[in-house]
């Protein structure tokens, strides 16, 4: 067992990951990898990452363009029969244990997934965003529940294991009562709807693992400072489906009481530097910044009252507050999708969950649509699950 594997199995903050689950005389996974030049290409290294685990083999990979497929068959060190133009060929000729849809492209995720699971993939790791809207995603809650493949999505922050000592410290009275947890996306130039979607996302599911699923939403949606109306509403870049909007402001109730706010603004005057979430009490703050490592950091004292001695942020690390994590490359193995596909193959073994899973992904599409439906009735609020299982941008006057 490499140390990296000692690590997880015998640290207290991912116990989702037991030394047994890769005993040496485990099986080697397959690994077929599904993406498209031109239309969200191989993601963030969705492609190549599978080399570094030493518990997989890839032995497939597809791409319509002929070009881009010689290209990725070099990458791969795989030999040119490897190369399929058509990802139906590759799943029903190599037959994969684990399908990587590697491609950013929202709208072939669905199609692909569902292939997947028919050729009889046990395993699935999808790039985000999951798929267009919640009837796509119910097609594959369904598809996974009645096949038993494990789908894992990949929101690599969630796979942090870090986040559980954050959860402990909320519990715990750190920050003492918890009051709000607060959400701003990278706000560039793809500021509001897309931001949300693209970036926003791995914020949602984060502020779900803390608090809990959305009960309900209430949200208004600005082009320019004007409501948007039908006429705004266009093609969504990386086949995010019907879009619209540069300012997106929406406000969730949640199971747990409470409230998660989401922000974000076209070009908002500091690039990216709100990019993450805030967990907000009346003893203190912990932010957590989406992809960084040290993950989280807390604020100790009243976010209301000024001190009159000066504060500092704390690091939270695997260590604890203040402390060095317990692995110095653990920021790396998570970001590096590691973390998640060994969730995944574990979840393969034992026949558990994902940490983010598709039922995840769908209460992330819940949050995302819920602010379109909401805007589409007036700022109205409503009830999350959503009954119309649609993109409401399209029913805008």
């Amino acid at each position: 067992m490499s140390n990296r594997r000692h690590f997880l199995a015998a640290s207290t903050a991912l116990p989702f990951l037991s030394m047994g689950a890769f005993a040496a005389e485990k099986k080697t996974y397959t690994v077929g990898v599904l993406g498209h030049t031109g239309r969200g290409d191989f993601g963030h290294a969705m492609d190549s990452f599978w080399k570094t685990v030493p518990e997989t083999k890839i032995i497939a990979v597809s791409d319509p363009v002929p070009e881009g497929l010689a290209k990725v068959v070099k990458k791969l060190g795989l030999k040119p029969e490897q190369g399929f133009a058509s990802y139906e060929k590759l799943l029903n000729e190599t037959k994969p244990d684990i399908v990587s849809v590697a491609l950013r492209h929202t709208d072939q995720h669905h199609a692909m997934i569902l292939a997947a699971i028919k050729a009889g993939a046990k395993g699935i790791y999808v790039e985000k965003p999951f798929c267009r809207d919640l009837a796509e995603a119910d097609d594959i809650v369904a598809a996974c529940e009645a096949s038993g493949t494990k789908l894992a999505i990949a929101h690599r922050n969630r796979y942090h294991p870090v986040l559980p000592i954050v959860k402990k410290l909320v519990e715990d009275g750190a920050i003492g009562k918890w009051l709000e947890v607060r959400l701003r996306g990278k706000e560039d130039g793809r500021g509001g709807s897309q931001d949300m979607w693209v970036l926003g996302s791995h914020l949602l599911s984060l502020a779900n693992y803390f608090t809990g699923a959305p009960t309900s939403c209430s949200a208004t949606i600005f082009q320019d400072k004007r409501p948007v109306t039908a006429a705004d509403v266009k093609d969504g870049a990386e086949g995010l489906g019907p879009l619209a909007g540069n300012e997106v402001h929406a406000r969730y109730t949640t199971e747990s009481d409470i409230p998660v706010f989401f922000d974000s603004i076209q070009e908002a005057g500091s690039r990216e530097a709100g990019f993450g979430l805030q967990l907000i009490g009346t003893e203190g703050i912990i932010d957590l910044r989406a992809d960084r490592n040290p993950l989280a950091h807390i604020l100790k004292g009243s976010p209301f009252h000024p001190n009159k001695e000066a504060r500092k942020w704390e690091p939270i690390t695997t260590g604890g507050v203040g402390k060095p994590d317990t692995d110095p490359g653990i920021g790396k193995f998570v970001m590096s999708h590691q973390a998640a596909a060994y969730d995944l193959i574990e979840c393969i073994e034992e026949d558990r969950a994902p940490l983010c899973n598709e039922k995840d992904g769908r209460i992330i599409l819940e949050m995302i649509l819920g602010a379109f439906e909401s805007h589409s009735q007036g700022g109205k609020s409503v009830s999350i699950p959503l009954e119309n299982r649609t993109n409401a941008l399209t029913r805008l006057k």
